[in-house]
């Protein structure tokens, strides 16, 4: 389903560590502890689809280096999902059944996250957000999660190329949604 290019030395750590950055952000406990998202391997899979999102579309921005690194990157949690599948006793013959329902999961939010976010429509975000991440919640429930989604895109969209091409970027924080980027 996915063609994996290997990459040279210092592209790959760059991709390993935006993606060690997206991780550790969608992993931080306020979202799960405040915010509602379910600590299951569910709710981290769409927190870290959301956050995926929101750097993708930062890197597309960029026109063809960004979405060349966005590609990469988006090869790069597919191939973790992968290994992940397989750690947790997922079969050899029922990974790529569970690989395209990752992938699907993963389109499907993603243009209901860009459509949402490009017309700042925090009402249709929450409800997205509310579907996909909070497992079916009201989506007033997702008004926290939504901000801090809005909030994470712009400061992701002030950080330059070059700053992504070094393996870097900042995220607000999950509950005080504020734009200080490092």
């Amino acid at each position: 389903m996915f063609l994996f290019k290997k990459r040279d030395s210092g592209r790959r750590k760059t991709i390993e560590r935006l993606y060690g950055a997206i991780v550790a952000q969608a992993r931080q406990p306020d979202f799960y502890r405040s915010m509602g998202v379910p600590d299951t391997v569910e709710g981290r899979f769409d927190l870290l689809v959301l956050h995926m999102h929101l750097v993708n579309q930062r890197l597309s921005g960029f026109g063809e280096a960004g979405t060349a690194l966005g590609q990469e990157l988006l090869d790069h949690f597919f191939e973790d999902m992968d290994a992940s599948l397989r750690e947790i006793g997922i079969g050899d013959l029922k990974v790529p059944k569970k690989m395209r329902t990752l992938a699907e999961a993963y389109l499907g939010r993603s243009a209901l996250y860009a459509a949402a976010i490009a017309k700042g429509d925090q009402p249709a975000l929450a409800s997205a957000i509310a579907r996909n991440i909070l497992a079916g919640a009201e989506a007033s429930r997702a008004a926290p999660l939504s901000a801090y989604t809005i909030e994470a895109a712009k400061v992701l969209g002030t950080q330059p190329l070059e700053r992504y091409l070094a393996g870097e970027m900042a995220f607000p924080g999950p509950i005080k949604a504020t734009s200080d980027a490092k």
